[in-house]
């Protein structure tokens, strides 16, 4: 590249306002409240161009007072809101699809496609969901939660489009480090060789995900200024600028700013070039004209893949998000003058908090263990270890089946890997739990956050699947603990443990009251605990559907029914001596969950009765999540419409002691997820 074009490259860099920060009005004043004229992307595409960045201005303040007064996902999406401005002005949505990936980012989209006036609901029980859903709306192409999916569905839609030889075009829009999972690398590795498929990916590249951006993807686009050539190309500017006396000595102080030239304008391109995409960019994702021409030229000129690469802000418009755009990524109500959340109250603390605490303790006393998290430190409550840690804490990205994997090969080589995820999550990395450390029995522990209902995410966040499909692992030792108390018993067991993997389930946020009581006696594998002793009818609870189990029996107690209820602590192995003596013992057996019935806890209670060599087999039921994907909303609501809060339980075990019948409560109809456009 000239010398000339290089210099020209970086005062551009300098002049453009896309990293300045910005300030906006939390509710300016428009004459013209265009936003208001917008029912669909149809009225977007009526107005002249040149009216757009004052409806970009209008959307921003929207959702800014909209998510300050609810809560919800507010940095990302603040950063694409003249990226999606501009594709709803270019593609015939919802003829051409947009793909967003991850979907946190995808309320402007939302607002722009008919769900302005049902905003006020975002993430309430009923109301509209914080990511896509076509369940909701024929705009949202697919539904998505997790990261990095987008272009290998778009690449699917987009041979489905060639074979049935329809005429659309497909956007895939990815970023906000959804980049950094190897499925994105996977995807467009496939998209590469379909030459001849006509289908556009927009990197939407703000440097940050939910927290900053980690691995060698991040730091690709930096290690040009390292390279000799690089340097004496920066050599011969240098002295090329010293020899301007017109320019002086101003223009030379600018020179540091041709690394960015560099590798914004000289290396990102033959990256996704060597793998088969047509690049473009970068563009200004600020500047509204400059999109609206990008993609007007693609979507009547392309016919090959390409790669949009944009550059944006994470929190564009609302400095406090702008300054800290990890603490907005999601937020509850704040004031939109201040950026602060009103104070709260005191409460317990949070399982991943007391997990956080808990593991720099044992770290203390043990060398040997490390934490591992994929892109979720904070959420994890892993902040703390990696402070007073650093060498031993290992933030992945977002790459779950990396995560499980690599824990596997620090395991092999002697240490103790503590790896913390979601239970959402976790499910990207069955295989490798299998494979990598199941099957050669590798003592490596496993905490698993957010596990059950996670409330206002909904079905792609709930965790309710994971006792299901890790209790078809051999080897395996899955543990959910009552209280936080409990919970740091289970995971000094776990760490010291020698025979393979433990996983322990624990729930989104703070216990229940009794979470001050002593912590427990050492634990034996596999076995409960009596809670309250009683006659009868057993009420085995694992987790923290204990609490509500706990209420159901004062509530039945006033009916003169007083079963017994147990903490099961383990939902593998199941002690079979105690659970035999259990069925032998009792007439009737009530199993909870927070987890799906299908294959969960109470399937394996179920095994153990269903085998036993006993005179008189005790009725069982059930109770948990049913055999579908549970709609978004709070977490009382939801436990109600699915009859799991304690007087429904107790509704439900009273008939059942006095009927003889096992016959559990079915969900409110519209509490289940379904996928009708």
């Amino acid at each position: 590249m000239p010398v000339q074009s290089l210099i020209k490259k970086s005062t551009e860099i300098i002049d453009t306002k896309l990293f300045k920060k910005t300030t906006i009005d939390p509710a300016p004043e428009s004459p013209t409240k265009l936003l208001d004229s917008i029912d669909s992307p149809a009225d977007l595409r009526n107005l002249a161009q040149d009216q757009l960045p004052a409806l970009a201005s209008e959307l921003r303040a929207f959702m800014l007072d909209q998510v300050s007064r609810h809560g919800g996902h507010l940095a990302p999406g603040l950063g694409v809101v003249e990226l999606t401005i501009a594709l709803h002005y270019v593609y015939q949505t919802p003829r051409d699809k947009l793909i967003w990936d991850v979907g946190h980012q995808a309320y402007p989209h939302k607002i722009l496609t008919g769900r302005k006036k049902s905003f006020e609901t975002l993430r309430q029980y009923g109301g509209v969901s914080g990511f896509p859903r076509i369940s909701e709306s024929p705009y949202d192409a697919v539904s998505s939660g997790h990261a990095s999916t987008s272009i290998s569905v778009g690449l699917g839609i987009s041979k489905a489009r060639d074979l049935l030889q329809e005429k659309f075009d497909v956007v895939s829009i990815i970023g906000d480090g959804a980049l950094s999972g190897g499925l994105a690398f996977e995807g467009m590795n496939n998209l590469g060789s379909h030459a001849n498929t006509k289908m556009v990916v927009v990197l939407n590249d703000n440097r940050m995900s939910i927290a900053r951006n980690v691995g060698a993807l991040s730091r690709y686009l930096t290690r040009v200024i390292t390279d000799r050539r690089f340097n004496r190309i920066k050599t011969d500017i240098w002295e090329l600028l010293g020899n301007l006396s017109n320019v002086g000595i101003g223009i030379r102080n600018l020179v540091h700013n041709v690394d960015e030239a560099l590798k914004h304008f000289v290396i990102p391109g033959k990256l996704f070039e060597d793998l088969g995409l047509r690049y473009f960019g970068p563009v200004d994702g600020h500047d509204i004209s400059e999109m609206v021409e990008v993609f007007k030229f693609l979507r009547d000129s392309a016919t090959q893949p390409v790669l949009v690469h944009v550059l944006t802000t994470k929190g564009k418009g609302y400095r406090f998000a702008e300054d800290n755009a990890t603490k907005f990524h999601g937020v509850g109500i704040f004031s939109l003058s201040t950026g602060d959340a009103p104070a709260k109250q005191p409460a317990p603390p949070t399982f991943g908090e007391v997990f956080g605490k808990t593991l720099v303790n044992i770290a203390r006393g043990n060398k040997n263990v490390v934490a591992i998290t994929a892109a979720m430190s904070d959420g994890t409550g892993l902040t703390p270890f990696r402070e007073e840690f650093p060498d031993r804490f290992f933030d992945v990205g977002i790459a779950e089946a990396h995560a499980v994997t690599f824990a596997a090969g620090l395991a092999h080589g002697g240490m103790r890997p503590v790896v913390a995820i979601y239970s959402s999550f976790l499910q990207r990395s069955y295989d490798q739990i299998v494979h990598d450390v199941a099957l050669d029995r590798l003592n490596v522990v496993f905490c698993v956050d957010r596990a059950g209902l996670v409330g206002e995410d909904g079905p792609t966040h709930h965790g309710m699947f994971d006792l299901s499909f890790l209790r078809t692992i051999p080897n395996v030792v899955i543990m959910a603990p009552r209280t936080e108390a409990e919970l740091v018993a289970m995971l000094h067991m776990a760490v010291g443990y020698e025979n393979g993997p433990v996983f322990i389930r624990y729930p989104r946020g703070a216990g229940s009251a009794l979470c001050a009581e002593k912590p427990p006696t050492p634990l034996s594998i596999g076995k409960p605990e009596v809670l309250c002793a009683g006659a009868q009818c057993a009420i085995v609870a694992i987790g923290d559907a204990c609490t509500a189990a706990l209420e159901a029996r004062t509530i039945l107690a006033k009916t003169g029914v007083q079963p017994t209820v147990i903490n099961a602590r383990f939902a593998k192995p199941l002690s079979v001596t105690y659970y035999r003596l259990l069925c032998a013992e009792y007439t009737h057996i009530v199993t909870i969950e927070h987890n799906t019935l299908s294959g969960g806890f109470g399937s394996g209670v179920l095994e153990i009765v269903s085998a036993a060599d006993l005179p008189r087999r005790p009725q069982v039921l059930r109770l948990g999540l049913p055999d579908a994907f549970v709609a978004h909303g709070d977490a009382p609501s939801l436990l109600k419409s699915l009859a799991l809060d304690a007087e429904s339980v107790a509704r439900q075990i009273g008939d059942f002691v006095r009927t003889g019948s096992p016959q559990p409560a079915h969900a409110t109809p519209d509490l289940i997820e379904r996928p009708d456009r």
